[in-house]
């Protein structure tokens, strides 16, 4: 049974390093760990896994649970492919390098995303022209109601760019448990997006392995973005704006460079760190916070920033934004 810790700082349970507080907090390392926890019926709940994609604004009054489930499981393995299920609480870049490490293909290039298992299928996280919605067969959750273990097929789980059911309308009613995984045996290299083919070619790779691709992403990650252990942040804050052509073209009147990239709709995502660079933003520090000098995507704590100051300048990069370019930008992070 888990230990039920009181008044206890949540500052390194996220990457921002917020320093808030919850009124209770404890571990849980398995599904009857978990229930037994849920059954002492304290609200609200708050579920954390790497803490990466999450400003805490304020003090949490109520239960935060770290999830710590673990454990790989091989399903099937076949001449061509395998199934995996993984623990939510695995460490994702963790359970990536532990993919390639088997030769296990599909998941190269989503290498380094800060975060557990559990958050991919929320997030339906994506890098460089892979999303994780290709690779899932199927999510395990526990309902918070009546605690009983359900399972969501992908076509259940109403994936959208960087969303999902868990994030709509089934927010807040399950708690991911595991998360099932086919990957191939055979590589299907996805290089075309982004900066992956130059950065391969720099490194005098023709002939690129799983490994090799996942480095590359690596490198060109390590590059743009801080690590958090060093630096406060969360990764990407903003979504990529999706628009319609009619939008794209106002903006190509006076801005014929900018970055845009053709969706299966017919709309067009447009790049938001470019948007908020033309705005001004890149770079900028108030205080001991601010926008990132390499990536205008990310916002970082530089050390004692408050969640609410972070939050009160994305609004503001929001509202620039919005002016400028006639464009709503929409966080990725998720406002506590």
């Amino acid at each position: 049974m888990s230990l039920l810790q009181q008044n206890t700082s949540l500052k390194p349970y996220n990457t921002f390093g917020v320093d808030v507080n919850s009124s209770f907090f404890t571990d849980v390392s398995s599904v009857n760990n978990l229930k037994q926890i849920l059954q002492k019926n304290i609200k609200p709940l708050l579920i954390l896994g790497g803490g990466s994609n999450i400003l805490l604004t304020k003090n949490f009054n109520g239960l935060v649970v770290k999830n710590n489930i673990r454990g790989i499981d091989l399903l099937d393995d076949t001449e061509n492919d395998v199934v995996l299920k993984v623990g939510s609480g695995e460490n994702w870049h963790q359970f990536v390098m532990y993919c390639i490490d088997h030769g296990y293909c599909g998941v190269e290039n989503l290498s380094l995303i800060p975060g557990s298992v559990g958050a991919s299928p929320m997030q339906n996280i994506g890098a460089y022209g892979v999303e994780v919605k290709d690779l899932i067969e199927e999510v395990e959750v526990l309902d918070l109601k009546n605690f009983s273990i359900k399972t969501f097929k992908n076509s259940e789980c109403e994936f959208g760019y960087r969303t999902s059911i868990f994030k709509t309308s089934h927010k807040d009613k399950y708690f991911i448990t595991a998360v099932t995984f086919r990957l191939s045996k055979k590589p299907n290299l996805n290089t075309s997006y982004g900066a992956i083919e130059s950065e391969l070619m720099n490194r005098g790779i023709t002939k690129p392995s799983i490994k090799d691709v996942s480095d590359a992403v690596i490198a060109i990650r390590q590059s743009k973005l801080p690590d958090p252990a060093k630096i406060g942040n969360s990764g990407s804050f903003f979504k990529n704006p999706i628009v319609t052509v009619e939008e794209l073209k106002n903006i190509q009147n006076e801005y014929e460079n900018v970055p845009n990239y053709l969706q299966e709709d017919g709309t067009y995502k447009i790049a938001a760190g470019w948007l908020i660079e033309q705005c001004g933003w890149k770079g900028k520090k108030i205080e001991d916070y601010g926008v990132h000098d390499k990536q205008a995507l990310v916002l970082v704590n530089y050390g004692g920033a408050t969640g609410q100051q972070i939050y009160q300048l994305s609004d503001d990069i929001i509202n620039s934004v919005k002016e400028k370019f006639n464009v709503t930008l929409e966080r990725e992070v998720n406002i506590i």
